[in-house]
């Protein structure tokens, strides 16, 4: 049985707009999600704060969606404090293929629906 599955590369960077950044972002700083990890390159910080509002988005960006799901569209988050005006882009920049049975142990049931 093929078990293989695809997610997309992701990444997430901050964008500055008209309003003064108040949480120590610099436009330009990023980080990228590869599967379930995430990868912060050397010279980029990150606040925990933008990344907790981050990340329930972040797997269901990874995944291929609908043509009319608003997630396949919206791209730029707001930064979650409230007088911050970072916003961080998330855009995909390629595709893995990942294996089930090296993800978890658990078995896929054959005929079983999960969605």
């Amino acid at each position: 049985m093929n078990d293989s599955f695809e997610l997309y590369d992701l990444k997430v960077e901050v964008v500055a707009t008209d309003r003064p950044m108040v949480c120590g972002h610099h436009a330009g700083d990023y980080f990228l999600a590869q599967g379930e990890d995430l990868v912060f390159p050397d010279t980029n910080r990150f606040s925990m704060y933008a990344l907790a509002a981050l990340l329930p988005l972040l797997p269901a960006k990874q995944r291929p969606l609908h043509p009319n799901d608003w997630m396949r569209s919206d791209a730029l988050i707001a930064c979650p404090d409230p007088n911050c005006g970072a916003q961080f882009r998330i855009t995909r920049t390629g595709v893995r293929t990942f294996r089930h049975g090296e993800c978890t142990v658990v078995p896929i049931q054959e005929g079983e629906n999960h969605d």
